[in-house]
Formats: C-alpha cells, sequence, structure tokens
C-alpha cells in the first residue's frame, strides 16, 4: 500500500529520515531498524570535514527548535571510506546531502559521490547556518540553476535540489532547477530566524540568525509544498514540521511523493515507526490501496 516510487527508485514507503537530524541511520538503532523507512537522506556532507559552528547549536521555541550546527560533517571522503558501507548493508535507499561552500567543492564532491554506492544526491542549496555558499545558492533562480547544472554534469545519480524558503519564491526557485534538469524538488529547509537572550542581552546563536523547524512551520511548509507540486512535473519532497500520520498524508495530498521528518526524531526517537503504523492503519480504515489515490488533490 505504500510503496513509492521517487527519481526511478522504489521506496518500501515514503517515509525518509531527514538530513540533520537523522544522522547517518545508526544512531536509531538502538530504537528500531532503520529498514524500515524509505529512504535516509545523510547528515549534510561538504568535501572537507567540519567541525561545526560554535557556541549554542540548538535552541527550542513554542512548537519547534531554531538549530545553528553548521554543517559538522566527515567529509565526502570519509563518509564514502568508513560510513557509507554500513549504510548500504540496510535494505533502504540513501540519499546523499550534498553542501558546499563554492562551486568547486560542490562539484569535486559531486565526482566523488558519482562513483559511490547512492541511490540519489540531494543536492541542499538551503542552509541558514553557514557563513558562505550552503543557501546563497538557493537564494535566487539563477544561482539555483546555475549550481543545478553544473552538479548534474558531474553525475549520473539522480539530483534532488533541496529549496530555501528564504529566497525568491519557491515555486519560481522549483522551475528554475527543473528547467536546469534537477530530478526532482525537496522542502522545505528551516527558517531563518532570530532569537534573543534578554538576560545576557545577547543573541543566543553566535552567528545571530539561526533555522527554525518543528510543528510551528508545517501550515507554511504544506502551503509550499502544493505550490511547487503544481509549478513542476518532476516529484517532490515534502519537508517542514510533520509529526504524524495525518501530517504525511497531508503532504501528499497537497502533491508530495515522499515525506521527510525530521525535527520531530529529537523529540520522539521512535516517531517514525509510529507514523509508519498509523499510515497503514489509515490506508486500511480509509480503504485506500495506494497513496497514488490521494496524491495532489487538494
Amino acid at each position: 500500500m505504500l510503496k513509492t516510487e521517487l527519481c526511478g527508485k522504489t521506496l518500501k514507503n515514503p517515509l525518509i529520515g531527514a538530513s540533520g537530524t537523522y544522522g547517518f541511520g545508526d544512531v536509531y538503532e538502538p530504537f528500531y531498524d532503520p529498514d524500515l523507512l524509505g529512504a535516509i537522506s545523510t547528515k549534510g556532507l561538504t568535501l572537507h570535514a567540519r567541525a561545526g559552528n560554535a557556541g549554542i547549536r540548538i535552541h527550542e521555541t513554542p512548537s519547534g527548535i531554531m538549530n545553528s550546527i553548521g554543517l559538522e560533517n566527515p567529509g565526502v571522503e570519509a563518509f564514502i571510506r568508513d560510513i557509507l558501507p554500513e549504510m548500504r548493508e540496510r535494505e533502504t535507499a540513501i540519499l546523499a546531502n550534498l553542501g558546499g561552500h563554492s562551486l568547486e567543492d560542490y562539484l569535486v564532491a559531486t565526482e566523488m559521490l558519482d562513483e559511490a554506492d547512492i541511490d540519489m544526491i540531494e543536492l541542499n542549496i538551503s542552509c541558514p547556518n553557514v557563513k558562505s555558499g550552503g543557501m546563497a545558492f538557493g537564494l535566487r533562480c539563477e544561482d539555483a540553476a546555475w549550481i543545478t547544472e553544473k552538479v548534474k554534469e558531474k553525475t549520473h545519480h539522480p539530483v534532488i535540489v533541496k529549496l530555501s524558503p528564504n529566497g525568491d519564491g519557491v515555486a519560481e526557485l522549483a522551475k528554475a532547477c527543473e528547467a536546469a534538469g534537477a530530478d526532482g524538488i525537496s522542502l522545505v529547509n528551516t527558517f531563518q530566524a532570530l532569537a534573543i537572550d534578554v538576560h545576557k542581552k545577547e543573541a543566543v546563536f553566535d552567528n545571530i540568525y539561526a533555522g527554525l523547524s518543528g510543528p510551528a512551520i508545517f501550515p507554511i511548509a504544506l502551503r509550499m509544498v502544493r505550490d511547487v507540486a503544481r509549478a513542476v512535473k518532476v516529484p517532490v519532497v515534502g519537508i517542514g514540521g510533520i509529526q504524524s500520520a495525518e501530517d504525511v498524508i497531508a503532504m501528499i495530498m497537497a502533491g508530495a511523493q515522499a515525506v521527510e521528518i525530521g525535527t520531530m526524531n529529537l523529540v520522539d526517537p521512535t516517531i517514525m515507526v509510529k507514523i509508519l503504523d498509523d499510515l497503514n492503519a489509515y490506508m486500511e480504515e480509509e480503504g485506500i490501496d495506494a497513496l497514488d489515490a490521494v496524491r495532489g488533490i487538494i
């Protein structure tokens, strides 16, 4: 009932562990088997290892969190050598989430990933928590299209472009990326936000701004996913504040092919399997044989 086609790959269900909050999947093994998921989007990778941002990295907000992790990761070479072999032992698809600070970084890393045993590249041009690159490529249509085209030239893997909600209208960004060769679109990444400690009289985060995620952003993310799904022909992966099977179904009704679940993994590390069980129950109760029966009906 839940089988999902995404960029030429068949996923056992539409649930994807979102980049960042799901790491490389191993941290959830004490709670359940990550093989139950349709796919895992890796911790955001960059060409070279990054220690991430200094100072506070996570700050709770009403119905959400703000984060300024700064793409802490082991680097693409170490990922391919040390982490990917263990991930590949699982029977779930792998999206290599790729960020960068320059075109050269993106392209060299893409060439390395092109030879790796992954299923797709999720091209992250939307991270608001780094001081260069990242979101800078995802704020304007011409820049988003340019980086998409250059990366596509370097790989045979499907490329899903992860969009920022902070720049040009997301539907226009999505259309620009599609025209440049994107095989899919994922959205939304976090919303740029600000937290101030009024007692210390300073910003909570060293970078001043940070990314807001969690249930608080779900209605906005849902609207943006619908806008993009109606604007492009390539598949759309819905992200942003999903906390229940009802939220997943809403994303699919808005046009999403699959979904990524992020922040709620930090609240309840078993949330993904709970949602999976509830999805199966919903399908049976509603007499729905396949998700395509309700996809894009709104």
